[in-house]
């Protein structure tokens, strides 16, 4: 891995979301716009992956699976159009394009080691070129002159957010217990990026989607310092034999053993 992965992914994913906004401002029927949308930001990421990275593998969620990943060094993995839903409504923001790299030689079973998730018709691609600064502060305390203590940021209830069309049950169960607030939003990177940049305080779910929903999002997410693991708390891991990923928490740091205990005590979890 070398630096030029980095600029790789942030520039592949704003690139891919340029396109995506020209499309969008052309209207139409929002179910051919979706399925456009989906088609031109792989076509475009697949192509220039080929090019300028040719030894490596791609694994996108418009293109069927190759085993060959399996035993490549490293692997590309793209949601072309992270939000399809939300693309294809007028004035929604939180949509998202996903671009990720995975090398075998990060780690004993290989890791993420780059990543940029490009939020078009919010005008920025958050990335691992330039983590941006994260805050202990809770989202709740942001803007009150809180200090970042402990006692600062159990202040304020929590803000957790949570998918729009199929917010999982224990996370409702989590807010009673904890008192937190929920915050639906769409796309899982746009979810990420509100805990990246302080507008909530952890994304939590449970109910299954596939790695390339959270690849790019949990590279950016770490390469910020942010918590990210499975919602018991052990390692997400990706380039899986199974791309099914059951669930998973991103949060701030100051606020992670909290939310693990309350997804113990709602999951019945040991």
């Amino acid at each position: 891995m070398t630096g030029d992965d980095h600029v790789l992914a942030r520039d592949l994913a704003g690139q891919a979301g340029l396109r995506l906004l020209e499309l969008r401002a052309q209207g139409g029927d929002p179910d051919v716009l979706r399925k456009a949308g989906d088609r031109l930001s792989h076509e475009f990421l697949v192509a220039a992956l080929a090019g300028l990275r040719p030894d490596d593998v791609v694994l996108s969620e418009e293109a069927a699976d190759s085993p060959a990943r399996l035993g490549a060094r490293r692997v590309w993995i793209v949601d072309p159009l992270d939000g399809t839903r939300e693309f294809g409504e007028p004035g929604r923001t939180d949509w998202a394009v996903h671009v990720a790299l995975w090398d075998r030689s990060a780690g004993p079973a290989g890791d993420l080691t780059a990543g940029a998730v490009a939020l078009p018709a919010q005008g920025r691609v958050l990335s691992t070129l330039e983590p941006p600064p994260r805050s202990d502060v809770s989202a709740g305390e942001a803007g009150e002159g809180n200090g970042g203590d402990e006692a600062a940021v159990n202040a304020a209830p929590l803000r957790i957010v949570v998918s729009r069309s199929r917010p999982p049950g224990f996370v409702r169960n989590i807010s009673g217990l904890i008192d937190a607030e929920l915050v639906p939003l769409g796309s899982a990177g746009a979810k990420v990026a509100a805990v990246i940049n302080g507008e909530v305080d952890a994304y939590v779910h449970g109910g299954g989607f596939y790695e390339w929903d959270t690849a790019a999002p949990v590279a950016v997410a770490r390469a910020a310092g942010l918590h990210a693991s499975r919602i018991d708390g052990s390692d997400l891991a990706y380039n899986q034999a199974d791309l099914l990923m059951p669930d998973i928490l991103v949060c701030r740091p100051a606020v992670a053993g909290t939310l693990l205990q309350a997804i113990r005590e709602v999951t019945n979890a040991p």
